[in-house]
């Protein structure tokens, strides 16, 4: 088992149920801190800013990214028509693809 070295105050007695129940609520203020810190990192990685608040030359960026995407989808597409397609200059006959 691995022992993972945490900024966490370490074990204490507890005397009261007092002392429980503020320990307690120390706990869960530490884990909605986490969990909206969490959630802050998830939306910035995974969802993008509304359209109103891009720039213009975030769009073109954007509009250019999408473009060249869809320019080497095409271009992969094309050569993987002329390899294995059936009308090239190589013989029909000859298997295209084989793994023996």
């Amino acid at each position: 088992m691995q022992n993972f070295n945490t900024n966490t105050i370490p074990p204490t007695e507890y005397r009261t149920l007092d002392e429980i129940r503020l320990r307690k609520a120390q706990l869960l203020t530490e884990i909605q801190k986490d969990s909206n810190k969490m959630q802050g990192l998830w939306d910035n990685l995974f969802h993008q800013p509304p359209k109103s608040q891009l720039t213009p030359t975030s769009r073109f960026a954007g509009m250019m990214k999408t473009g060249a995407g869809v320019l080497d989808g095409l271009i992969l597409g094309w050569k993987l028509y002329r390899k294995f397609s059936a009308n090239g200059k190589k013989s029909s006959k000859k298997k295209k693809f084989s793994f023996f």
